[in-house]
């Protein structure tokens, strides 16, 4: 739809049943996130709160909580999107259909940002920073944050829209140093197009002009988050799916959407960093303080009974893993046609989304040796993490199609079930050490630093993998081991407490080779956990212990292990130590007192019986 704003997106979605109202008075610290959290996991309607403890604006929440109804809200244009992607993978389709893609243009032109001279609706009220909603998510982050926040900035070299850059990168705006209204902190990675803008700026030594929108037409919001193909812009992007151009102005040299509901702009100073964090974040930790950019406060716009959109991020899935169902809905074909050979590739939701990637690739190399392993597939592995967001994945997995051609990605345990049946400990593992992994990831041994590993899989099966587990005689150190999956099983080790004892410990698994050799010929993965219940409990449960609390190159061990020309591998099970370690951030834990407050909101007669 050609939502003008989030209000007409509002109306949109109460009118069809899709969002509920919120009457009673909450508080903005903790509650609302805890309601929006309670909300979500009951797969409950969007929310608009109406009453915000000491605050005079209105918040909504849950907006795209699910899939269909992101695709609701996107209905009238989603369609034309895919077209207009796949025409930029391949343009000659234009040429052999004409009929097919006729409206493109429309779309097109949709697409083009227009400047707003005279209606500007944003610009109508001038407010503080302390006056907007301080929503504060988990007990322990460093103060309020906006959590939906769409960061512009432009290239100091080629100003202008058409080569600006929107993203959208977490906003701290009270807590720890800052001082309030005049200062806020921005944390990004120096890689993403904003801090690209910013170290051109800090060559020129001059400040880089930066606007935070908050709201508007939806269309924008999705476009921030938007994995684009190179050369299309965000904004650009976004008036397509919209169905309608997205109107800017400007103030004081300051970019400004005018159909937001809030604007921030200031001003990033070369060198100009404080402490930013803790903040609960979207791998189920928080992410702890460290110095990020500072932004100093110009001016804080919103336009008339503003709406200020937000949603929380913690362990998966949340309401951006229905962003991610939305990008793949619209991209899904894109990413493959740009890198050759990829035939699918999905980043796991339940484990973080960038700690584990999952891929199929094409084996054509020796299609005539009867000797099927990974070769070409391996090259595809290269180009992977080498491309874009990609780059972030610690653990890639990637298969040869040919083995299986009906497997996908999403298909995750038949994924891994394929995977263990045929994968070789001896050959299959590619590790890349001392390497960059995503800042949120406190697994490795740094900020930013940690190590990936590739493994790849193609050929025949070389096993079959056991469902159950009768006797396992472990050594000491170790026990109540629970089988995970089909191949799979989970053990409990002593509490992690440095490096060299745990290494210590690990060798003492190798008895298991002479002790159980038939048996883990079965299983060929072996996690050491600290609860091996709460990783068996399901798949999610899995996914998320294994591949958030480990950093291969350190915590990738084997029975049997050696190294070969440099080359590491094992001749019996690959053991990964998933457990809980002394550098990994907390993880994200609710208040009980606002759980108690969030249930009052459940009975009858409140806003959400018969929803929580």
């Amino acid at each position: 739809m050609g939502y003008k704003s989030t209000q007409e997106c509002i109306d949109d979605l109460e009118k069809h049943g899709h969002l509920i109202r919120v009457k009673e008075e909450v508080s903005s610290e903790l509650e609302m996130a805890a309601i929006h959290l309670r909300v979500f996991e009951n797969k409950g309607p969007a929310l608009l709160f109406e009453n915000i403890k000491d605050c005079k604006f209105k918040a909504a929440s849950n907006l795209y909580g699910t899939l269909e109804r992101s695709k609701f809200i996107f209905r009238d244009t989603i369609e034309k999107i895919k077209t207009l992607i796949d025409l930029k993978n391949d343009p000659l389709e234009a040429l052999k259909h004409p009929f097919k893609y006729a409206n493109v243009g429309l779309t097109a032109f949709s697409a083009l940002p227009k400047r707003s001279r005279f209606s500007n609706p944003v610009l109508q009220n001038q407010i503080t920073v302390s006056q907007l909603p301080q929503i504060k998510c988990w007990p322990n982050d460093g103060g309020a944050f906006v959590t939906l926040p769409l960061v512009y900035t432009e290239d100091i070299d080629k100003p202008g829209v058409m080569k600006s850059n929107l993203g959208m990168y977490r906003i701290q705006l009270s807590g720890n140093d800052y001082i309030p209204d005049k200062e806020i902190g921005l944390h990004y990675q120096l890689h993403r197009g904003i801090g690209v803008h910013q170290t051109k700026s800090n060559k020129k030594n001059e400040a880089l002009k930066v606007s935070i929108f908050v709201g508007g037409p939806p269309s924008l919001t999705l476009g921030a988050v938007m994995p684009l193909p190179e050369g299309m812009s965000e904004l650009t992007f976004a008036g397509a799916l919209g169905n309608r151009r997205i109107r800017y102005t400007y103030d004081d040299g300051f970019c400004i959407a005018s159909d937001a509901d809030f604007v921030i702009t200031g001003e990033v100073f070369p060198n100009e960093n404080k402490p930013e964090g803790p903040f609960g974040d979207h791998l189920g930790y928080y992410s702890l303080k460290h110095n990020f950019p500072m932004m100093r406060v110009h001016k804080v716009f919103h336009r008339n009974n503003a709406i200020w959109p937000f949603t929380v991020v913690g362990r998966p899935p949340q309401e951006d893993t229905s962003f991610g169902a939305l990008i793949h809905e619209i991209t899904g074909a894109a990413i493959p046609k740009e890198i050759p050979g990829l035939k699918d590739v999905h980043a796991v939701d339940a484990s973080g989304v960038h700690p584990l990637l999952l891929a199929i690739g094409s084996e054509r190399y020796t299609p005539y040796s009867n000797e099927r392993k990974p070769q070409e597939i391996l090259t595809i592995a290269n180009h992977i993490l080498g491309s874009g967001q990609l780059s972030l994945a610690k653990y890639l997995f990637i298969i040869a199609g040919e083995d299986n051609p009906k497997l996908t990605t999403h298909d995750v345990a038949d994924y891994f079930t394929h995977v263990l049946e045929r994968v070789d400990w001896k050959r299959d593992l590619h590790f890349h050490t001392r390497t960059t992994i995503d800042t949120l990831d406190y697994s490795g041994t740094d900020l930013n630093s940690g190590s990936k590993v590739v493994i790849a899989a193609a050929g025949n099966k070389l096993r079959e993998l056991a469902t159950s587990l009768s006797e396992l005689n472990l050594p000491d150190n170790f026990r109540n081991p629970r089988v995970v999956m089909p191949g799979v099983i989970a053990i409990e080790g002593n509490k992690y407490t440095d490096e060299k004892v745990s290494k210590t410990q690990i060798e003492t698994l190798n008895q298991l080779s002479t002790l159980n050799s038939e048996l883990l010929t079965a299983f060929p993965l072996i996690i050491i956990c600290d609860d091996s219940e709460f990783v068996s409990q399901n798949l999610n449960n899995f996914l998320w212990v294994t591949f958030t609390r480990s950093n291969p190159a350190n915590d990738i061990h084997g029975i049997n292990s050696f190294v070969e020309n440099k080359h590491w591998g094992c001749k019996g099970s690959l053991i990964i130590d998933a457990r809980i370690k002394p550098h990994h951030a907390p993880p994200l834990i609710k208040d009980p007192a606002i759980e108690k407050r969030v249930d009052a909101l459940g009975v009858k007669g409140r806003s959400l019986h018969g929803i929580i």
